[in-house]
C-alpha cells in the first residue's frame, strides 16, 4: 500500500477527479438533497396551491409622511446624489438653474415629461426628444437629461424607473452624464421595498438607482459614471409652499 502524502486526505481519488469531475459531483450532492426536501409534496402540487405566511415587516419604524420624505432625501445624499427641495411653482426655475450649473448645452426629454418643467430654461439649450431613431451615440453627446419618477423608497434611498412617458426609455438616463430626476413628494415616497414592489408592474422595463453610477476595482477605488450618469441630482418638488422654503435646494 502506498503511505498518503502529508497534507493529502486521499492521493489515489485526487489524482483520477479533475475540475469537471468535482463540479458534477457538487451537483449530483445539491440535487440529492432538494429531492429528499421534496419527498412528501406531491407531484401536482404547484408554488400557488400552498399559502405562505409572510409576517415579516414591511416598514422598520413608524414615520410621518415628512419624516418618510426626509429619510430618503438623507440616505440619496449617503449615496452621492446631490438632492434638492422646492415647490411645484418654483420647479421650472430650479431645473434651469441646475442645467445653467452644469453649462449644459443640450437635454433629452422623455415624450411625456410636463412642458411646464422645462419653461424657464433658454431656447438655446437644445431640447433632444426621446425617439426611436435616437441611438447610444446621440446621447453620449447629451449634457443632461430631465425625468421623472415611478417610486422613490426611503429605507434604501433607491429611486425607480418604469419606463412611463415621463421617464422615457432606459437609456436616455444611462447615457448622458447628468440626470436630473424629479419626484413628487409626498405621494411617490413609500417607506420599504416591499411598499415600493406594490406600486410597480414587473412586466414593466424597471431601472433601480441608488446615487450616482459607481464601481471599486479591487483596490477599492470608486470610479463614477461607468454604467450610468456620473452626476444623479434629485429634486423632491411637493405642492406649493410659504416664502421661507420655496425654491429651496
Amino acid at each position: 500500500m502506498t503511505p498518503q502524502a502529508p497534507g493529502s486526505r486521499n492521493p489515489g481519488i485526487q489524482s483520477t477527479q479533475g475540475p469537471g469531475a468535482q463540479s458534477s459531483g457538487s451537483r449530483a450532492l445539491v440535487m440529492a438533497r432538494i429531492r429528499r426536501a421534496l419527498a412528501d409534496v406531491p407531484r401536482a402540487e404547484t408554488p400557488d396551491a400552498v399559502p405562505v405566511e409572510r409576517t415579516y415587516h414591511r416598514v422598520h419604524g413608524d414615520r410621518t409622511p415628512s419624516e418618510t420624505v426626509d429619510l430618503l432625501a438623507e440616505h440619496l445624499a449617503d449615496y452621492r446624489a446631490i438632492v434638492h427641495r422646492t415647490d411645484a411653482p418654483a420647479l421650472p426655475a430650479l431645473i434651469a438653474r441646475l442645467l445653467a450649473d452644469r453649462g449644459a448645452t443640450s437635454v433629452a426629454l422623455p415624450p411625456g415629461l410636463p412642458d411646464s418643467w422645462l419653461s424657464a430654461v433658454p431656447d438655446a439649450v437644445r431640447r433632444v426628444p426621446d425617439t426611436a431613431g435616437l441611438t447610444p451615440h446621440d446621447l453620449d453627446a447629451v449634457s443632461s437629461v430631465v425625468t421623472a419618477c415611478a417610486v422613490a423608497i426611503a429605507e434604501t434611498g433607491t429611486v425607480v424607473l418604469d419606463a412611463a412617458p415621463d421617464q422615457g426609455r432606459r437609456r436616455i438616463t444611462l447615457v448622458p452624464d447628468h440626470h436630473i430626476c424629479v419626484i413628487r413628494v409626498p405621494d411617490q415616497v413609500v417607506d420599504s421595498v416591499p411598499e415600493g414592489l406594490e406600486r410597480l408592474d414587473p412586466a414593466r422595463p424597471l431601472t433601480w438607482i441608488s446615487g450616482p453610477s459607481a464601481t471599486s476595482d479591487i483596490e477599492l477605488d470608486r470610479v463614477e459614471g461607468v454604467h450610468g450618469p456620473r452626476t444623479l441630482e434629485v429634486i423632491l418638488t411637493g405642492p406649493p409652499a410659504g416664502p421661507e422654503t420655496a425654491g429651496q435646494s
